[in-house]
C-alpha cells in the first residue's frame, strides 16, 4: 500500500520538487496542481504539499522519478559557449547539429535552455535542471541584463547611436539598448557592446536593422552577473559554482528584489 500523502511540515513541497526536476517552473507547476493534473499517492494533490523519497508523484498518469532528489537536490547551473551553426533544440527536422549534442549527462532531471540565441549567434547560453530558476531568469519582470559584442555594417552615426539609445519601434513593441559602447572600427564595419534587459527573439539584429544596419557577427558575452568564461572555448561547457547559483537564486527572488 503506498504511503498516505503528507501534510506535515516535512520534506520538500512539491511544486519546488517539480520544478527543480526540470519539469517546469514553478508557476506552471502550481497552475497544474489547481488543475488537478498532478497526484500523490494516487490522491489529487494540494499547493503546498510536501512530500518525502518515499511518496508516489505522477503528472497527467505519468509517474515521475525523484531518484532520491526529494531533499536534497539542487539547482544546478551550467555555462556553454556556443557555435555558430548549432541550433537552440534538443532535435532538428534539417538535421543541424545542436546546443544539446555537447553537454555533460546532468546530474538530476534534465537541461533547460535559458533563453535562446539564433544559429547564426555564438558566445554564452546558460542551462540549469531548475525549471523555477529558468523561468526567473527569462522573464521580463527579473530584467537581467544580456551583453552582446557585434559587428554592424556600414558605420553607424553619431545620431544612429541615438537613436538606439533612445528607442525605436519593432513589429513586436519598442525597444532600445541600455547601453552602447564603441570597441574598434574599420573603414567597412564596427563593433560595439550593446545590452539589453529582454529577451525578445532576435532582438539585437532586429534594432540594427531597423536602423539600417547588417549585423555580420553577433556574440553574446554575459547573462545577468554570468559572463562567458575567457578560457571556455566554443563547444565546451562547465558547471558553474553552487554558491554563485544560490546567490543568483536569492537574488531573483521576489522577496528580496527592491
Amino acid at each position: 500500500m503506498p504511503p498516505i500523502m503528507s501534510v506535515t511540515n516535512q520534506g520538500e513541497r512539491l511544486q519546488k520538487v517539480l520544478a527543480t526536476l526540470g519539469l517546469s517552473s514553478r508557476r506552471i507547476i502550481e497552475e497544474w496542481i489547481r488543475d488537478g493534473r498532478v497526484t500523490v499517492n494516487g490522491q489529487p494533490a494540494e499547493l503546498g504539499v510536501r512530500i518525502g523519497p518515499k511518496d508516489l508523484v505522477a503528472v497527467d498518469g505519468r509517474a515521475i522519478d525523484l531518484g532520491g532528489q526529494v531533499a536534497a537536490a539542487a539547482p544546478v547551473l551550467l555555462a556553454y559557449h556556443k557555435p555558430v551553426g548549432e541550433v537552440t533544440t534538443r532535435s532538428d527536422p534539417q538535421g543541424r547539429p545542436t546546443v544539446f549534442e555537447h553537454l555533460p549527462v546532468p546530474p538530476v532531471g534534465r537541461w533547460i535552455v535559458v533563453g535562446r540565441l539564433d544559429v547564426n549567434t555564438s558566445g554564452l547560453l546558460l542551462f540549469t535542471t531548475d525549471g523555477d530558476l529558468a523561468h526567473r531568469l527569462m522573464h521580463p519582470s527579473s530584467e537581467v541584463e544580456r551583453e552582446y559584442l557585434v559587428r554592424v555594417r556600414p558605420l553607424p552615426t553619431a545620431a544612429t547611436l541615438g537613436i538606439l539609445r533612445r528607442g525605436v519601434e519593432l513589429e513586436d513593441g519598442w525597444a532600445k539598448f541600455d547601453r552602447i559602447e564603441a570597441a574598434n572600427a574599420s573603414d567597412e564595419h564596427a563593433w560595439f557592446r550593446v545590452a539589453l534587459h529582454e529577451g525578445r527573439n532576435r532582438e539585437v539584429r532586429r534594432l540594427w536593422s531597423a536602423v539600417g544596419h547588417e549585423v555580420s557577427r553577433l556574440t553574446r558575452l554575459r547573462y545577468g552577473p554570468i559572463s562567458l568564461p575567457a578560457d571556455l572555448r566554443p563547444g565546451q561547457s562547465r558547471l558553474l559554482p553552487p554558491a554563485l547559483v544560490a546567490e543568483l537564486k536569492r537574488r531573483l527572488d521576489p522577496q528580496h528584489r527592491s
